[in-house]
């Protein structure tokens, strides 16, 4: 019985990744509406961790955008005023309380930059997968596009841009340096749907630090392969690295959190940030 089970698990999974090798032709954005809808992908993110974080220099705000609905954000800013920022989007849960320890915490590591952690869901949090699954999916692109240009308005034109997200906020995070022109500078994705149009990724100013993971059945090294290779056909920098290990493996509110590999990876994202915007 034990073994039927892991076998249905499994094959929706495999299901996706075969059918991801041939929906090129599908936004990247659309993609991960998909995965929200797969049965294996939703398997692969266990329930949060309960946690409750106090914001000590961060604070919710709102900015306007394109389609006439405000955008949200938690926003940390340095000490001392700066044009240099960090656009942060959260995993498939949404902005909860993680998300805003993070934003503090990369503020606080980075100095002068400041950091704007968008809420792409509205003010949606999920604490269960069901509820996860369907704001991912019932997230509009073209809703996902007004929020992140409006906080490029909210930024200035002058400003610095680098991104950051893991898992949805991954992918959504090359999305925001593609639409950051020559403001963007540095994009860290960490285990997103990659953007795989020759011609969007022709448009990218940013280098990319990529950090999958190898045993991840959704973003599949297959996926991250094909991606690096389009990346270099375009004559884009991108670096990759490669963790033995599972897909969200930097969520600490993940059961499966594997500290090691997250702070290897997190020493990378830094110095990345480092050395292309903070420079």
């Amino acid at each position: 019985m034990r073994k039927l089970l892991v076998v249905m698990l499994f094959l929706p999974v495999v299901a996706f990744a075969q059918a991801a090798k041939s929906c090129c032709d599908i936004p990247a954005t659309a993609q991960f509406a998909m995965l929200a809808k797969n049965e294996g992908f939703r398997a692969l993110h266990l329930e949060p961790e309960p946690f409750t974080f106090v914001a000590e220099r961060g604070k919710s705000i709102t900015f306007k955008t394109s389609d006439g609905t405000d955008g949200r954000a938690f926003e940390v800013k340095a000490a001392k005023a700066t044009d240099k920022y960090i656009l942060m989007v959260h995993e498939w849960w949404g902005l909860n309380d993680y998300i805003q320890q993070e934003a503090e915490k990369l503020q606080e590591e980075l100095g002068n930059v400041n950091v704007l952690a968008l809420d792409l869901y509205d003010g949606n949090v999920a604490t269960t997968r069901e509820d996860a699954a369907k704001y991912m999916s019932g997230m509009k692109e073209e809703r996902g596009r007004a929020i992140i240009k409006g906080a490029l308005e909210y930024v200035g034109p002058k400003s610095k841009i680098g991104t950051i997200g893991w898992c949805f906020g991954g992918g959504w995070s090359l999305q925001s340096s593609l639409l950051a022109g020559k403001q963007g500078v540095a994009c860290v994705m960490y285990y997103g749907m990659p953007e795989k149009d020759p011609g969007k990724l022709k448009t990218l100013n940013a280098p990319v630090l990529g950090l999958f993971a190898k045993k991840d059945r959704g973003i599949t090294p297959e996926i991250v392969q094909t991606f690096e290779t389009a990346m270099k056909n375009a004559k884009k920098k991108i670096t990759v690295k490669m963790y033995d290990a599972e897909h969200a493996f930097a969520n600490p509110s993940n059961p499966r959190y594997d500290k090691e590999t997250t702070a290897d990876a997190h020493t990378l994202a830094i110095a990345f940030f480092k050395k292309h915007l903070l420079k």
